[in-house]
């Protein structure tokens, strides 16, 4: 059997042993427009395809590069993104009409500007696809003006929009992965603007040195001195009928000149090796998307640099999966250091064996090399072993978002540990903030950026002034990476597992780490509330007694008038995608019989007066519980047709002791908060105060009453004075004790008539009666006669005894009891 026919098979089977993959569910989930996320947008009618993007030093200037434009935008400000100029370099209508002619579509014949970087201090370097024939020019970058002529780009940019590439400037010299040639056959990575004694380089390609390359980064390693290409191209190690497509990591010494005569003006020490994204008994995360750099921690040398990279699967048994792996440079270096591939000149297959190493491959320094050394490392430029990812499996997979682009960032938490937060963006359009923790990923939250899925996208994170920007063709976006002000309780504020947010005892918010030199309260790891918050007066939940509700106790929330047998489904706000929701009442059991419990977390049943009474909605979050809403159900107290009302996240405030605020919802769009209720019918506003706080009740359609703040209330106060305030709502013990006193009076007649009605009885069976014979006792024997009278007495002892006992049944401790056990929920 050949190499051919058992690809399918070992396909199969690394299929049937994947383990099923943790899905990773976000925590909060906010759309476009949600006040709960503050994003800053920028877009012009005139403006598009901004995708590459250029951040100064400082922060506070963004250079864009878009299509037959190039944009100076102003960022300084927190609140907007504003044009400062606007560069237009578009091709003529000639270079237009020429485009069209070679068969290129209209839409693409444009000048779509893919390099942009800094070449010095007071210049850009940009080049673009300028109508399928690339052009570079030098930029003013404080003028925004052309410093001179576009000269031609081959080798610098792809002709074609829609092709990757990398570039990257190091010491005024321009290193870049592309195609050389109009129909994207012949793969490059050269170095351009070399000046004085060093020369351009580029790759030989009389060998296939790459191998229809997809081009994905690129990155500058001071310590090395080296320059680290990652890409994607098809193995032509692998003997398989389908093309197989495997990750590259590639280096070259910034020091290269070229051969003598052997290499001339070609790289001696280009090397690359292969990034396997695999675990154990799975099939490998092969294709790359995307890479990022973390540079080392402060003390720790560059060899613990580690390179964030994002895969997906060309297997069709991880369809739709992506993976994250870290590689660590030592780990590179080494694969760099080992041994080489042997190519076969005639057959064109590489095959592994041991052989007298001439000379190093990728070792800096070989351009004096004899030309027996150059033509060995012209022949063995394919490392043996593979990069495989640090730690030996992937850090992180996920079997439902399909991601596009990746960036990493050390955050140094309030516990002054670091911890590794990633920002992901999704092929639909979300932001997923996610921190690597021991136990595994965490998404804290996504972001919704843009309506429909992009082409090419780009970000540039910003760690001095902590936002992160995406580059689409519909604008940019700016959106902070932190969110702290959205959690409004300790409680919510540990749950989150953001490392850049803490609970500050003093002010009771939610803040930056960065921004307070105070101890802040803080559980990346475990996310334990109970430990965190205790010092800080945690909210506990609400629990119904056993017993009667005292006055103070009487829960207030929404009350909700109902009709008999009416259907009514409750709402239970989520406080997070993460959290589960349970329901309780007082004293009794939630029967299945009586009670559905629906896939949104909300209950319903039908209205009987069974069902009437006191409903808790409780959320459940890694062990924590709180109060997310209180409801009363009524029975109306005239008869009318039953009011139909709708809610969308409907929310009553808890009345613990110490009121948490709510939790956020699920989704936040369209300025509506999740704990607001949205009805068909309007209401009065009645006012109602306790102190210098004051709050309104709103009557919404006889249905449902909301408590809210009055116009100009500080929100903190309301929250301190609650408690109380709630107190106040609407109790009905004044009408229990009145109906309670009532009920033992009529308990008191009944028992007292019962007495009267077993002495009297037992009276007669003491006196002689009379008795007339009948018929049928004349027809009888003495001895039958006599046994007829005893039967006759302990029949009636026996019914005297068992209501006598159904009597007592009825009363317990002083009062009437339901079949329950407790005080039926009658209507007042």
């Amino acid at each position: 059997m050949g190499t051919h026919s058992l690809l399918p098979l070992a396909v199969a089977l690394l299929g049937l042993l994947s383990p099923c993959v943790t899905r990773l569910t976000p925590r909060v989930s906010f759309l476009m427009g949600s006040p709960g996320r503050h994003l800053i947008r920028f877009s012009s009618p005139d403006v598009s395809n901004t995708t590459t993007l250029l951040l100064r030093d400082d922060g506070d200037v963004l250079y864009v590069g878009a299509r037959d434009a190039v944009l100076e935008l102003d960022v300084s400000h927190g609140d907007a993104i504003t044009l400062k100029s606007k560069l237009d370099w578009s091709p003529s209508d000639k270079d237009l009409e020429q485009c069209s002619m070679k068969g290129k579509k209209m839409a693409d014949c444009p000048n779509f500007i893919r390099v942009l970087q800094f070449l010095n201090t007071s210049h850009i370097y940009a080049c673009g696809t300028f109508a399928f024939s690339p052009r570079c020019t030098y930029i003013n970058s404080e003028t925004l003006t052309m410093s001179s002529k576009p000269d031609e780009g081959r080798g610098r940019c792809p002709y074609d929009p829609y092709q990757r590439n990398t570039a990257i400037i190091v010491d005024g010299e321009l290193y870049t992965g592309t195609v050389a040639d109009y129909r994207g056959n012949w793969p490059v990575i050269s170095r351009h603007l070399s000046e004085g004694r060093r020369v351009d380089l580029k790759l030989d390609d009389t060998l296939g040195w790459l191998e229809d390359p997809t081009f994905i980064s690129s990155t500058f390693i001071p310590d090395e001195e080296k320059i680290y290409f990652f890409f994607s191209e098809v193995g032509r190690e692998y003997d398989f009928i389908d093309k197989f497509i495997v990750s590259r990591v590639a280096q070259i010494c910034m020091s290269d000149v070229g051969g003598q005569r052997t290499l001339q003006r070609r790289w001696t020490t280009f090397a690359k090796a292969q990034l396997l994204c695999q675990a154990d008994s799975e099939l490998p995360y092969n294709v790359i998307q995307d890479i990022d750099s973390l540079p080392p921690a402060q003390g720790a040398p560059a060899d613990d640099t580690l390179f964030y990279g994002l895969f997906i699967s060309q297997w069709s048994v991880n369809s739709g999966r992506s993976a994250v792996c870290s590689f660590r440079l030592a780990d590179i270096k080494s694969v760099f250091s080992g041994n080489y591939k042997v190519l076969n000149r005639d057959t064109l297959q590489w095959s592994t064996r041991v052989q007298e190493k001439v000379a190093n491959p990728g070792e800096c320094g070989l351009h004096n090399a004899s030309d027996n050394a150059l033509r060995f490392v012209k022949e063995n430029f394919l490392a043996d072993d593979s990069v495989r990812p640090f730690g030996r499996s992937p850090t992180m997979v996920s079997a439902e978002h399909n991601y596009s682009h990746l960036r990493v960032q050390r955050v140094q938490a309030a516990n002054s540990r670091d911890y590794t937060v990633l920002f992901l963006l999704t092929e639909s359009g979300y932001l997923h903030k996610v921190v690597l923790l021991q136990s595994g990923a965490h998404i804290i939250e996504e972001i919704k950026v843009f309506e429909q899925s992009q082409p090419v996208k780009n970000l540039v994170l910003s760690i001095p002034k902590a936002v992160i920007y995406v580059g689409t063709s519909e604008g940019v976006v700016r959106v902070p990476t932190a969110n702290c002000s959205f959690y409004w309780t300790c409680a919510q504020c540990v749950l989150a597992r953001d490392p850049f947010c803490g609970w500050d005892p003093a002010s009771r918010a939610c803040v930056k780490v960065s921004d307070s030199q105070i101890s802040l309260g803080q559980d990346i790891d475990r996310g334990n509330v109970e430990e965190v918050c205790n010092s800080v007066s945690i909210t506990h939940r609400v629990r119904f007694g056993s017993n009667k509700l005292p006055a103070a106790s009487c829960p207030a929330g929404e009350l909700v008038s109902v009709s008999l047998n009416e259907v009514v489904r409750l709402q239970c706000p989520a406080a997070s995608q993460l959290s589960q929701q349970l329901w309780e009442r007082p004293n009794s059991r939630l029967s299945s019989d009586l009670y559905l419990h629906l896939g949104d977390g909300s209950l319903s049943f039908v209205a009987t007066p069974t069902t009437l009474g006191h409903y808790l909605c409780l959320s459940t979050e890694n062990g924590y519980q709180q109060t997310m809403a209180i409801y009363h159900v009524k029975q109306r107290s005239s008869p009318m047709a039953p009011t139909s009302y709708t809610r969308h996240h409907t929310h009553a405030l808890p009345t613990t002791q110490s009121v948490a605020r709510p939790g956020p919802g699920l989704h936040m769009s369209g300025g509506v908060w999740p704990n607001r209720i949205t009805t068909e019918q309007g209401g009065t506003e009645p006012t109602l105060s306790s102190g210098d706080t004051q709050v309104t009740t709103r009557q919404l359609g006889g249905n449902i009453t909301l408590w809210t703040l009055k116009s100009g209330q500080k929100e903190d106060e309301f929250w301190d004075r609650e408690p109380q305030l709630l107190a106040r709502g609407p109790c009905y013990l004044k009408e229990l004790v009145v109906v309670s006193v009532l009920l033992v009076l009529c308990l008191s007649l009944l028992v007292t008539l019962l007495l009267y009605v077993f002495k009297q009885r037992c009276r007669r069976r003491t006196v002689p009666q009379a008795r007339t014979p009948t018929r049928d006792s004349d027809r009888r024997t003495p001895v039958e006669q006599e046994a007829f009278r005893e039967n006759q007495f302990q029949s009636k002892h026996n019914g005297q005894a068992l209501q006598s006992g159904q009597a007592s049944g009825l009363v317990c401790n002083g009062a009437f009891t339901g079949s329950n056990g407790h005080l039926p929920n009658t209507p007042i």
